[in-house]
């Protein structure tokens, strides 16, 4: 009998793998065992797609991260996407163009201590009939349109993070609650200067709800 109970679990399991998960009865001889599989704990809400499950704020901040202006077309802010890329295009220009002449001026430094003649040879301002035969004004060029390539990635880091906090921070700010509940108070008041042992007049806002 044991035996036969045994070779019973032992399909049981094979079934289980294959079917879904739920208490079954197995009537084996004159004993019966009841055999209680794991049941399924997915369920619809853990199978949803993982976009699903975040808020606005950081769906928009996500958007903005894969392509620069999406998390500002999310929130409907078209206007802003003109600008977002209207940056990331004078940023890419001045990039490529400062990137450009610190090459020239790297490769017209090379050539001429190597003794050879660069494009900026008869240049007044780097050429040859300068002192030290021009290179220390080819190697302040050099570095100064490197720092300028170098100073335009780090703008561009800037402004690609900014247009994710942007989003991000937009986001939340629709969800803001401005229903006719909230009130704003103005009203003056009289504080004091911290810093002396006087007053000042000014106004004081007040952000309420009103009550019902």
């Amino acid at each position: 009998m044991r035996l036969t109970v045994g070779i019973a679990l032992f399909f049981l399991s094979i079934v289980a793998i294959a079917a879904p998960a739920r208490a079954q009865v197995i009537t084996a001889g004159p004993d019966s065992v009841i055999v209680s599989t794991t049941p399924d704990t997915a369920t619809a809400e853990d199978n949803r797609f993982f976009l699903s499950k975040w808020d606005r704020p950081a769906k928009a901040a996500l958007f903005s991260v894969i392509v620069p202006g999406f998390g500002q077309a999310y929130n409907k802010a078209y206007w802003k996407m003109p600008i977002v890329y209207a940056t990331g295009g004078v940023l890419a220009y001045f990039w490529i163009d400062n990137h450009t002449k610190y090459k020239d001026f790297e490769e017209a430094l090379l050539i001429r201590r190597d003794g050879g003649v660069d494009k900026y040879a008869n240049s007044n301002k780097y050429g040859t009939n300068r002192p030290d035969n021009g290179i220390p004004y080819l190697k302040y060029a050099r570095d100064y349109y490197r720092r300028n390539r170098d100073l335009t990635i780090l703008l561009s880091i800037g402004a690609y993070g900014l247009q994710i906090a942007e989003a991000y921070v937009h986001a939340h700010m629709k969800e803001f609650d401005i229903s006719d509940e909230l009130a704003l108070k103005v009203q003056p008041n009289i504080m004091r200067i911290p810093t002396q042992q006087a007053y000042t007049p000014g106004l004081s806002l007040t952000l309420y709800t009103r009550s019902k």
